[in-house]
């Protein structure tokens, strides 16, 4: 269970801490209009019962310090071997799994000789690693038992178990349609490290990664990086998924990106559907870029974010002249097709091939 989040004790004993520890400057404060409590407010950033504010940052400078030496080493470890590990963080139903499959396949034809691999977490069960495997990319799962997210010493663990079932499904003949590299080769490779579904605790650990990847679904609310601020603060990218619901749901996109960069300016954002397909072109340009920034110290450039915006544009502009008549004259600013010409003085402006 997790201290540093208070997460670790719902029971009834909480609702007396809240009668018996009141007087304790900053545990909790009350709006008095409302009665709405904010437990929030302290020094710690947190509440737990039987413990003070300063006991409380005592044990999460402790702990994450531990957490945070051995994510250095996993984060040495990897740019040593030619690894970029991405951390992807949502709300548990957000499509994680359906992306990252959806994303091996793509890389797969995109770019065959691309190791990729992935390291599930998850409280119980191995069904997501399952999903992954079944791609033919190598998993590791990790079960957590009580625990809200993964931390560095599981990522480090996951990753030495992923080279060690590399090695002997290689030694046996059982290849999984990449090219595996090992750890002393310098081709490049991609770790996806899909965290436990959470968007508390997972901020705040560290594992390694070169970026944290928020991902919010269309079906959850245009809020939530306003509800879950640290999770937004603490990512590079925010993937809005499932776009194919949007005509089916209400959510507000403009509102969204205006939120979750009211608390990220410099977050990146890109919208697509893992299920249709659409907008992931634009991701993998961010993963290649990723790839290449991160093995030259250096951040994603801006260009990945021109081009996605300029595929968006043109994917709009496709859907428009899609809706127009075959007769329309094209929109302002399109390109012609290969061989068409306006025919000037026509009505309408009509198009001639020639």
């Amino acid at each position: 269970m997790c201290v540093v989040c208070g997460c670790s004790d719902n029971s009834p004993a909480h609702a007396r801490h809240v009668q018996t520890q009141t007087g304790e400057a900053g545990v909790v404060t009350v709006n008095p209009g409302n009665g709405d409590l904010h437990f929030g407010a302290g020094a710690a950033r947190v509440s737990v019962p039987g413990m003070s504010q300063a006991r409380a940052i005592k044990l999460e400078t402790d702990i994450l310090g531990a957490n945070n030496r051995v994510a250095q080493h996993n984060r040495a470890h990897f740019e040593a071997h030619g690894v970029t590990a991405l951390n992807l963080v949502s709300s548990p139903g957000s499509g994680k799994t359906t992306l990252l499959c959806a994303t091996i396949e793509a890389l797969k034809a995109r770019q065959p000789d691309l190791h990729v691999a992935v390291i599930e977490g998850d409280q119980q069960t191995s069904f997501d690693a399952d999903r992954i495997r079944a791609t033919g990319a190598p998993a590791i799962q990790v079960n957590t038992g009580k625990g809200c997210h993964l931390d560095a010493p599981m990522v480090a663990e996951a990753f030495a178990q992923l080279h060690t079932h590399e090695h002997h499904t290689h030694d046996h003949g059982h290849g999984h349609g990449h090219d595996h590299h090992h750890h002393g080769e310098e081709a490049h490779s991609l770790l996806f490290i899909e965290n436990v579904g959470n968007l508390v605790c997972p901020a705040v650990w560290d594992l390694g990664e070169a970026a944290k990847v928020a991902i919010l679904s269309v079906t959850e609310g245009e809020d939530k990086p306003l509800k879950y601020p640290d999770m937004f603060a603490a990512a590079q990218l925010m993937i809005l998924n499932k776009t194919d619901l949007l005509p089916h749901v209400k959510f507000d996109v403009a509102r969204c990106i205006e939120l979750a960069r009211r608390v990220n300016p410099a977050i990146e954002i890109l919208q697509l559907s893992a299920t249709t397909g659409e907008g992931m072109d634009a991701w993998l340009h961010w993963l290649d870029h990723a790839m290449g920034a991160h093995h030259h110290d250096a951040p994603v450039s801006d260009e990945a974010t021109l081009r996605q915006r300029v595929q968006q544009l043109e994917a709009e502009l496709a859907k428009a002249k899609a809706k127009l008549s075959p007769h329309a004259p094209p929109l302002r600013g399109s390109l012609l097709p290969e061989g068409e010409r306006f025919a000037l003085g026509r009505p309408g402006g009509e198009t001639v091939s020639g």
